[in-house]
């Protein structure tokens, strides 16, 4: 439960107000901030907006001091796999294959444009989309997490100790291990096992990939250079049955998200 005395409500968007402003927190972030575009990106509006933004809840965190439309400081894009049908497909296959996702029966959650306002990072900002997170988890008995989760930047080498880390200890069980796109795959196992510096591995992965790998998260095979974002993407996946009830307490509590 949020305390009384701070700014910050979570919820889901309800109207398109609600949408734009998560859009243009976007803009700022994914645009301004990394260098990244798209084709239908408002530059006019600073909006970051695409097709599967009409399919999808959007999970906000709103500053209470900021006056709208620049409210919203952090934000999740979720699509469920009961919903995907309406677009069909996820975000996602177009840098992963997500057969063995598809196959498993399981009920399926699509994380998405995850940012945080600059001046939230490193505090209590992810820690609330992560509460609000699961509210939704529960609600709709989400049973597996996935989605691309991002390194800055597009040189491999450069990141050739952090996604080897990724492949030689967290590769995700071939039941549930998305693979990337074949025209694009990138392999991450660019250093041997004997060659990983832990340390160095740690320091240069991204905050949220290190909090997904805590809460019990594992990687898809194979990494995508997204040139459009300026990023290197690698597919996250998260069983929540496979968490421990200490991990789940990160994400939980007893209010649920309206």
């Amino acid at each position: 439960m949020i305390a009384a005395d701070q700014p910050f409500e979570i919820r889901l968007a309800r109207d398109d107000a609600d949408l734009r402003a998560a859009q243009r927190l976007r803009y700022r972030v994914f645009i301004e901030e990394l260098g990244g575009s798209g084709e239908m990106v408002d530059h006019d509006a600073r909006r970051e907006r695409d097709m599967f933004d009409p399919v999808c809840d959007h999970l906000i965190l709103i500053d209470s001091t900021r006056p709208a439309p620049d409210h919203v400081v952090g934000a999740y894009r979720l699509l469920r796999g009961d919903r995907m049908a309406e677009i069909g497909r996820f975000y996602s296959e177009s840098e992963f294959d997500l057969g063995p996702l598809r196959a498993s029966g399981r009920r399926l959650l699509e994380l998405g444009r995850s940012c945080l306002d600059p001046a939230c990072r490193g505090g209590m900002g992810m820690y609330h989309l992560w509460q609000g997170l699961g509210d939704y988890i529960r609600a709709h008995e989400i049973e597996v997490l996935f989605g691309a989760a991002s390194f800055p930047g597009t040189d491999l080498a450069a990141l050739a100790q952090p996604l080897s880390m990724l492949h030689h200890h967290y590769l995700a069980p071939e039941t549930l291990r998305p693979r990337a796109q074949p025209a694009h795959f990138q392999p991450m196992d660019i250093l041997p096992v004997s060659a990983l510096n832990r340390v160095q591995a740690m320091r240069d992965m991204p905050a949220l990939i290190k909090a997904y790998l805590r809460l019990g998260g594992l990687v898809g095979e194979g990494a995508f250079v997204d040139h459009a974002f300026n990023t290197i993407d690698v597919c996250l996946v998260l069983d929540t049955a496979s968490m421990n009830e200490r991990q789940s307490a990160l994400y939980t509590r007893a209010r649920p998200v309206s």
